[in-house]
């Protein structure tokens, strides 16, 4: 139960970050959660692949979590533009 509180409130800051690095994409409470969420499997994912890493613990999950939303903002962007 621990962790799945910790998933949200990671979620939650990350996914209000990016929505405020990135002005006009904030999706309210429940849709920045879902934001942070995925963004960081976007953002886990995408470190890999070019062999990035953060480091461990909070602040790197937050940051690798907020460029996977930016990510995310970006490529919801470029489909609501369609």
């Amino acid at each position: 139960m621990e962790g799945l509180l910790y998933t949200i409130i990671i979620g939650a800051i990350s996914g209000w970050l990016a929505g405020k690095i990135r002005q006009g994409y904030g999706f309210g409470i429940l849709g920045n959660i879902i934001v942070g969420i995925i963004g960081a499997f976007i953002g886990s994912w995408l470190f890999r692949q070019i062999g990035v890493s953060l480091g461990s613990g909070t602040i790197s999950l937050i940051l690798t979590s907020v460029v996977g939303a930016l990510v995310l903002l970006f490529l919801i962007g470029l489909v609501r533009k369609k």
